[in-house]
């Protein structure tokens, strides 16, 4: 098993920014469309480098869906950037009906996602995008944990055909997972075997579930650690294995725990095999401003409170 060492603090907004790049360098089809952020989106580099093929939408949000959708027909693959809030709420009908329903090849990219979106407070941190997102038929939610891991993603949903919402941050945060991954859209990743307790963490949990397990190794406590950064469609199988030897899971989360990673896990667990379950995620709330750190901690979003949850868990088995 890989020991994963942070090589590093990234934002995994710039992740995106370069597998984008690259997309540009290498398939000529790929346009990209902003709502006006393009530096919060690190899209400069790619506009520089193919300015025929960006457009600037301006603050209009639902056009920018709407033009995203038609350049499809043409056999185009377009990128659509903006934050998360904007990216899901502000235009859920244009997604609903003119990407999801008609089933076009929209890449919705949306970055300042969750609580680490920080000092812009509550209205701009959407907690509730991946509930939003998977509920959409056809649909393929994506979160990524770091900035090689955004990166990666970024390049294999170009090759992926059908609507994708990729999510992923404003912060800097610790980037562990290999440079030259290949990513597989709906494969879970095994990052750490254990048999005492399952952790299924997925974006910035990912790097706090690894640090958690750390801690409960040496409480005596063997955790498995599961990257799902997939959320729909979800790896069944990886969960099911993993929970069949341990008996229970944690499941970690910056999102609402309605509607996100946690309860997607706690269906598959109740159709296959019903499994002592405890939640890190916010708690059906709004968030607030503040520094990402001072919000991950208030909120129960980190290695703390992970570790916490297995300990619990593990004594409902």
């Amino acid at each position: 098993m890989i020991e994963y060492i942070n090589q590093g603090s990234k934002d995994t907004r710039s992740g995106f920014g370069a597998g984008l790049t690259e997309l540009g360098r290498t398939n000529p089809n790929v346009v990209a469309l902003c709502a006006d952020l393009i530096g919060s989106l690190k899209m400069d580099q790619f506009i520089k480098e193919n300015p025929e093929r960006f457009f600037q939408i301006g603050i209009a949000e639902a056009n920018m869906i709407g033009i995203a959708a038609g350049l499809t027909i043409g056999g185009k693959i377009p990128f659509t950037g903006t934050f998360a809030n904007f990216s899901t709420g502000r235009v859920y009908d244009q997604i609903r009906q003119s990407i999801a329903y008609s089933d076009k090849n929209v890449k919705i990219c949306a970055s300042h996602a969750g609580v680490t979106l920080g000092e812009d407070g509550a209205t701009h941190q959407i907690l509730e995008d991946i509930g939003l997102m998977k509920m959409l038929p056809g649909m393929t939610v994506i979160n990524t944990c770091d900035y090689n891991q955004t990166k990666a993603a970024t390049i294999a949903i170009a090759a992926f055909e059908g609507p994708v919402y990729l999510r992923f941050g404003r912060p800097s945060v610790a980037n562990f997972t290999p440079v030259d991954q290949q990513f597989e859209v709906g494969k879970g990743l095994l990052l750490q075997e254990g048999t005492d307790v399952t952790i299924v963490a997925t974006g910035h949990l990912v790097w706090e579930a690894l640090e958690a397990a750390k801690i409960l190794n040496e409480q005596g406590i063997s955790a498995e650690v599961i990257n799902i950064h997939t959320i729909k469609p979800l790896d069944d199988e990886i969960i099911i294995k993993s929970v069949a030897k341990t008996g229970c899971i944690v499941t970690a989360e910056e999102h609402n725990y309605m509607g996100g990673l946690g309860e997607s896990v706690a269906r598959v667990l109740a159709l296959n095999q019903p499994t002592p379950q405890e939640f890190v995620a916010t708690q059906d709330t709004f968030g607030e401003s503040g520094t990402p750190a001072q919000l991950m901690d208030k909120y129960g979003l980190n290695k703390e409170a992970i570790v916490t949850a297995s300990q619990k868990v593990i004594q409902r088995k």
